[in-house]
C-alpha cells in the first residue's frame, strides 16, 4: 500500500484546499463521534493552512487539537510550537477547540511523559492528520539518526515519546508511527523540488532511513513547488 500524490500548481491553491480537505475531514467525524481530534505539524508551511481553517464553521468546541510534536521550551518562547497554534490556528470560531498540550513545566520531558501519554490518550484515535516532512525525509520528530527512533516506529512504541536528534538544540516530545499512523485521514504536506526528490528517494529506503514512510499508507501527499 502507498500514499495518494496530488500536485497543485502553485501553494496558495494547495494550502486552500488542504484547508478545505481537513474541514470536510472534520465534519465527517463530528458526524459520527461526540468529539474528534486533529492533530498538526508545527513549523512556518502549515501557517496559511491555519489561516484558512481557524474560520470554518465547525462545532470546534467538540474538537481536541494537538501537535504532532513539539520541542521542550515553554509555550511563550519563540521555538514554541504551540505558540504558533495559539496565534494562527487557535483563534477566530476555532478558538472554541480544545488544545491538548504537549509540554509541562518540567526541566526534562521524562520527568511528565506518563502524564503528558495520559491525556493525549483520551483523544484518540486521532481523526485528522496533518503532517509535514523534511528534506531529510523526517515527519514530526521522528528522526533519521534520533535516539529512540527505533522505539518510536515499533508496532509496540508508546502513544509518546522523547526524542533527541542530532543538531536538535533541544529535546522533542513526538507522537509515535503507530499513533500517527492510526489516524482515520490522513494528509501530508510538502513543497519544493528538493523534498519532492526525497519523497521519490524514501520508496527505495527503511523507515528507519526514511520515518515518514512508516505513516504514509493511505495518506494523501499534497505537494507544490
Amino acid at each position: 500500500m502507498s500514499y495518494t500524490f496530488c500536485p497543485y500548481a502553485d501553494r496558495e491553491m494547495m494550502m486552500l484546499n488542504i484547508s478545505n480537505r481537513i474541514a470536510g475531514d472534520l465534519e465527517t467525524a463530528l458526524g459520527s463521534s461526540d468529539r474528534v481530534s486533529l492533530v498538526v505539524p508545527g513549523g512556518t508551511t502549515p501557517g496559511p493552512i491555519f489561516d484558512d481553517l481557524c474560520d470554518v464553521d465547525l462545532d470546534w468546541s467538540r474538537v481536541d487539537v494537538m501537535l504532532s510534536d513539539e520541542r521542550w521550551v515553554p509555550e511563550d518562547h519563540d521555538r514554541s510550537n504551540t505558540l504558533l497554534l495559539k496565534r494562527r490556528l487557535l483563534v477566530g470560531r476555532a478558538a472554541a477547540a480544545r488544545l491538548v498540550p504537549l509540554y509541562r513545566a518540567a526541566e526534562h520531558p521524562e520527568d511528565v511523559i506518563d502524564q503528558l501519554i495520559a491525556e493525549v490518550e483520551a483523544s484518540l484515535p486521532i481523526s485528522v492528520l496533518l503532517l509535514g516532512m523534511g528534506a531529510d525525509m523526517h515527519t514530526a520528530s521522528l528522526f533519521p539518526g534520533a535516539d529512540r527512533l527505533l522505539e518510536g516506529l515499533s508496532r509496540n512504541a508508546p502513544t509518546l515519546l522523547p526524542m533527541r536528534a542530532p543538531g536538535a538544540p533541544e529535546p522533542r516530545i513526538t507522537f509515535s508511527a503507530p499513533a500517527l499512523d492510526g489516524a482515520l485521514a490522513k494528509h501530508i504536506v510538502i513543497t519544493g523540488l528538493e523534498k519532492r526528490d526525497a519523497l521519490e528517494r524514501a520508496r527505495d529506503l527503511s523507515s528507519e532511513d526514511a520515518p515518514v514512510k512508516a505513516i504514509w499508507n493511505d495518506a494523501t501527499i499534497h505537494w507544490a513547488e
